[in-house]
């Protein structure tokens, strides 16, 4: 069978008629990718603006929570310790390098001892490190206290009896709430960590 013009000229318009839908189809997909990139900058953005959100929240729980235990532990460094000077939220920087702690109490005098008392809403492995670097990096920041026998206590709103047991070993004490109170949580004959 041969080929016509008409026939040539039949799969040109068609040929046309193709090209044209598929420019069509290629406008809309441009332009649906387009509302794509735009939602998804959207979505990023709100995600960010969450994360913020999320992270002040944490802030303020932790900052509930340290105000929440500060009452108890201030009674138990004064009773129990003998502590003089109880101060919350001491923050030092020296030589470009800083250092928090939640309460950092002593005394002068007979006993000249410190305490740095970690308090977290629910503690991990990793605060026994933290606890463990700031008692480590105290007397660099602190040389007023250099002479000072120092402890670490660890006090938590949430804390599982295996953790208790680590922080235990490593000679920290531990703190925990009963009773909307914090209470010392160690055995009796407990030989707490020097540093």
């Amino acid at each position: 069978m041969a080929t016509t013009s008409e026939d040539v000229w039949r799969l040109l318009a068609e040929l046309t008629a193709a090209q044209k839908e598929t420019d069509k189809q290629l406008k809309e997909v441009s332009q649906q990718q387009k509302e794509n990139a735009q939602q998804l900058k959207e979505t990023d953005k709100q995600l960010k603006e969450l994360g913020k959100q999320i992270g002040g929240l944490g802030a303020k729980f932790g900052s509930f929570t340290e105000g929440l235990a500060l009452p108890s532990m201030e009674t138990i460094l004064r009773q129990r310790f003998g502590m003089e000077v109880i101060s919350p939220s001491v923050r030092v920087s020296k030589e470009g390098q800083h250092l928090e702690i939640d309460v950092l109490a002593y005394t002068n005098g007979e006993l000249n001892t410190a305490y740095i008392v970690e308090v977290k809403s629910h503690a991990r492995q990793e605060d026994i490190t933290q606890l463990k670097s700031i008692l480590q990096r105290f007397r660099r920041f602190f040389p007023e206290h250099k002479d000072k026998k120092l402890y670490g206590i660890l006090a938590a709103v949430d804390l599982s009896p295996e953790l208790r047991e680590k922080i235990l070993q490593e000679g920290l004490y531990v703190a925990r709430i009963h009773d909307q109170v914090f209470e010392l949580d160690i055995p009796d004959n407990f030989p707490p960590q020097t540093y």
